[in-house]
């Protein structure tokens, strides 16, 4: 371990300056880990900083009922909780409410608002008509939300996420991009939203560290369809994890990422870690990166 954080640490300090050294130090300080709501969640809990950031998705498969359910307890255990609330998963006006006033008597103040991908909607269609209902009920929530693609979506026309993006600003702080792997994708994409006068924090989502097999074992468990679209989704991270000999890790995507969020003006306020509930092995890599981000 030694030699992989002097090696990591020689290679960073050599290629980026003290100002984007120190920047990635301040986002990688207080991530958010994304955990999937699977039976091995319990087992990842142990393994995250005390009191961090973890947002919780929602799955078809087990509902939105589970992620209330997991937001809650680890609320309860002292970390900052996130529920992924996916509109097409909330049957209805009345559901919506229940669910809102099973966060508020959780104490959960920070939620991700998402399309979903569920077949068949109940009575929100997309993000922005669950925003614009959440507004008109009142919500518990100081700090919400929503995603942000800046490779597309393999189901909607880049114009139609560029509305829906600017139509949902006005609901929520920040913005988070879907996984990718492309450092420079995401800096073009951060620059142009802001050049349209974008106003919502960004935060950068960052594939952890995957292990081939654990991410078989998901997929099973979260149903083969939703295996199928994690594929489609991400062709770039199987192709990666091939050109890698199976193991990712996203350090080189992080040190390409310190000039955006070095500068003032992208306004990229944080990282979000995506573990596959592989959180140990996530972890150590975020420590691994940070002591090779101290400066000499």
């Amino acid at each position: 371990m030694a030699g992989l954080v002097d090696r990591l640490r020689g290679r960073v300090a050599g290629g980026l300056a003290e100002a984007e050294r120190e920047a990635l130090r301040g986002v990688l300080a207080d991530p958010i880990f994304e955990l999937l709501p699977l039976k091995s969640i319990a087992d990842q809990i142990p393994a995250l900083p005390p009191g961090a950031r973890v947002s919780v998705t929602a799955s078809p498969a087990k509902g939105i009922d589970a992620t209330l359910d997991w937001a809650a307890r680890l609320q309860a255990d002292g970390f900052r909780a996130i529920p992924h609330l996916s509109a097409r998963m909330i049957a209805s006006r009345a559901a919506l409410a229940g669910l809102l006033d099973r966060a508020r008597a959780a104490g959960l103040t920070h939620a991700f608002v998402v399309g979903g991908d569920a077949d068949e909607p109940g009575a929100y269609l997309d993000g922005l008509s669950l925003l614009q209902a959440m507004a008109e009920l009142g919500h518990p929530f100081t700090t919400l939300g929503c995603p942000g693609y800046p490779q597309g979506h393999p189901d909607i026309p880049d114009a139609a996420l560029a509305q829906a993006l600017r139509d949902k600003a006005p609901y929520v702080d920040h913005v988070t991009t879907q996984m990718d792997f492309s450092a420079d994708a995401v800096a073009r994409w951060v620059r142009a939203r802001r050049a349209e006068g974008l106003g919502p924090d960004v935060v950068i989502g960052v594939p952890g560290v995957a292990d081939p097999q654990k991410l078989l074992s998901i997929a099973a468990r979260i149903g083969v369809k939703d295996a199928k679209r994690f594929l489609l989704k991400n062709v770039r991270f199987v192709t990666g994890l091939a050109k890698s000999g199976g193991f990712y890790k996203p350090t080189s995507f992080v040190e390409a990422l310190g000039p955006l969020v070095a500068d003032p003006t992208a306004r990229v306020t944080g990282l979000h870690l995506y573990t596959f509930n592989a959180v140990e092995a996530t972890e150590a890599w975020r420590q691994s990166m940070l002591n090779g981000l101290r400066p000499a």
